[in-house]
């Protein structure tokens, strides 16, 4: 829905072909569930679900493969990091403690099992009014730049509450495609910059044999 795919994908040679649209191939269990039917699965169906998506489509040459994955540190984020070489993980959080608490178990798990932390993104940052434009930072306010401080983990910057932002998505238009020239569209190609540059980081290490040290990698 949010990239606007209706297209299911088409199989070929026992792979399914990712339906493209804005440029991106998109692969979702939403493509093979009925839209009211919830998924109640137990782990080691999640886990060959996830197999499934990325083994089982044939991807072709792309230059970056994001996986959104669902808050915790749960069967998914384990079956992930145990079936393909992930480069990083981009930490997403809203600033109020109660959401930064997940993120430090997110990160102590990713570090676990020897993933990267490319940095951490705060979503909800704050929101401005379209009619007076008084800022209003509802989920308080930098909390996910202050915990990057505080683990020493790369601020990759921060997206504002903006109603454009979900009226684009539940009509299959990103922001970035809709208004692509926005300020609030900016925000994402800024923080999709700095990820960018994150994930080069960690290839050049990985060239070189590998990071040395978690302190390195994701050192500022």
């Amino acid at each position: 829905m949010m990239m606007g795919v209706i297209d299911k994908p088409r199989e070929s040679d026992g792979h399914f072909l990712p339906p493209v649209h804005h440029g991106v191939k998109v692969m979702s269990i939403g493509f093979f569930l009925d839209l009211n039917t919830p998924v109640v699965w137990r782990g080691p169906m999640v886990g060959k679900a996830i197999q499934e998506l990325i083994r089982g489509a044939e991807w072709g040459e792309l230059d970056y493969l994001v996986v959104d994955l669902p808050p915790g540190t749960g069967d998914a984020q384990l079956t992930l990091c145990q079936s393909v070489p992930v480069t990083g993980a981009v930490i997403v959080t809203t600033p109020q403690d109660v959401a930064l608490s997940d993120v430090i178990k997110a990160i102590g798990m990713f570090e676990k099992v020897k993933i990267p932390i490319l940095g951490i993104v705060e979503n909800m940052s704050y929101f401005i009014c379209p009619h007076c434009q008084q800022r209003t930072e509802i989920f308080k306010y930098g909390g996910g730049r202050a915990a990057a401080q505080r683990m020493n983990i790369p601020f990759l910057g921060e997206i504002a509450l903006d109603p454009a932002i979900p009226v684009g998505s539940d009509a299959g238009e990103p922001l970035v495609v809709k208004a692509a020239d926005s300020p609030q569209a900016q925000q994402f190609h800024e923080v999709a910059g700095q990820v960018a540059a994150r994930v080069s980081t960690v290839n050049f290490f990985a060239s070189q044999g590998g990071y040395p040290s978690m302190k390195i990698v994701t050192a500022r």
